[in-house]
């Protein structure tokens, strides 16, 4: 079935319009009236309803059923990623939101290619948030993970966090496993450099800071590669899979 994102209040029963992209969309998969789709506003559940108008550019919903499913995981993971070069961000945004990750926050490291200004920066967390959506979407996700606005490294890393941090790094001493296998599920943030990897200098700030540096075994994972992973990689060892 289908599934829509809508940025608006929903409820059992309404009529709702909806959004010139979505009516695009439906436009696309040739859906008629009468024809059942799934809506989600990101709070929480799904509701079922049924296409009651189909126009060029209008489309409008009849809200039927209301489901409370949930897909999000029994500990929270923020990804905390240097930004890589090209569009690789757009991919491990898509991967992290599939695989369960709640927040994304987008790092400035010393060693990132990626520079962004202000007006860029918003720019590219429109644009990272519409990705979220998608991938939402696809996956069925019905609350979405929240994506940040760049940092960097060095502010970032001053910031107080309740959560564990990991600092995945080849000079860690442990590998993630077996550092997880000995622990409960939790909350944690993985930190992930950018290509090249985090500067020495920014590894030990993060250590100072409370961090816990292990690695992902002998290969040197690219940075793109790393965070998914390791999200795997917990999720496994911790029941989510």
């Amino acid at each position: 079935m289908p599934r829509f994102y809508l940025d608006q209040p929903l409820e059992l029963g309404m009529q709702c319009e909806l959004p010139d992209e979505v009516s695009h969309h439906i436009a696309v998969l040739r859906l008629k009236p009468g024809d059942t789709v799934t809506l989600f506003n990101g709070h929480g559940g799904e509701f079922t309803a049924s296409l009651a108008q189909i126009e060029k550019r209008r489309s409008v919903a009849h809200i039927k059923t209301f489901n409370a499913r949930e897909s999000e995981p029994g500990h929270a993971l923020t990804l905390a990623q240097a930004l890589p070069e090209g569009s690789k961000m757009d991919w491990v945004i898509e991967k992290a939101v599939e695989l369960g990750v709640t927040a994304i926050q987008p790092l400035m490291a010393a060693r990132s290619v990626v520079r962004l200004n202000d007006e860029r920066a918003v720019k590219k967390l429109a644009h990272w948030r519409s990705i979220v959506v998608a991938a939402a979407a696809q996956c069925g996700r019905n609350r979405l993970p929240s994506v940040a606005m760049p940092q960097a490294f060095s502010s970032w890393i001053d910031q107080h966090d309740l959560h564990p941090r990991i600092l995945l790094s080849p000079r860690g001493q442990q590998s993630l496993t077996d550092w997880a296998r000995h622990r409960p599920p939790q909350a944690v943030t993985l930190i992930i450099g950018p290509e090249g990897g985090l500067s020495e200098a920014e590894e030990q700030t993060a250590i100072s800071h409370g961090a816990i540096c292990l690695s992902m075994g002998s290969r040197v994972l690219r940075t793109e590669t790393a965070g998914i992973t390791a999200v795997a990689a917990l999720h496994a060892l911790w029941g989510e899979f």
